[in-house]
């Protein structure tokens, strides 16, 4: 098995339609490590950062939420993954970001992968 440290870069996420800002590939299992999402306007804006991952009992895509609405003041960010706490995604699951104000976040995920 083979570690690799990554780093996935977003600009300018927005409202609509929640970007995809990290998917663990096939073969492979990803723990997030950090993720940052700044706010780009002189604007207070909310954010939404949401896990899609392969339900093992239906076997069905379900999303959840890791954030729901959470405010970011203008210049400022929110850190929902760091520190202590990490996500573990396997072959599959995906994170998505979107925020109130469309182009109004920059999104940084650090992600440890193992293929």
């Amino acid at each position: 098995m083979a570690n690799t440290f990554k780093n996935s870069f977003h600009k300018a996420v927005g409202s609509g339609a929640a970007s995809n800002v990290y998917a663990a590939g096939a073969g492979t299992s990803a723990t997030i490590i950090g993720m940052t999402i700044a706010n780009i306007t002189d604007s207070p804006i909310s954010c939404n950062v949401i896990v899609y991952s392969q339900n093992t009992v239906s076997n069905l895509l379900q999303n959840y939420f890791l954030i729901r609405g959470a405010s970011i003041a203008p210049g400022g960010a929110l850190i929902p993954i760091g520190g202590e706490q990490k996500l573990v995604l396997e072959a599959g699951d995906y994170l998505q970001v979107n925020t109130s104000i469309s182009s109004s976040a920059d999104v940084i995920v650090s992600i440890l992968e193992v293929t």
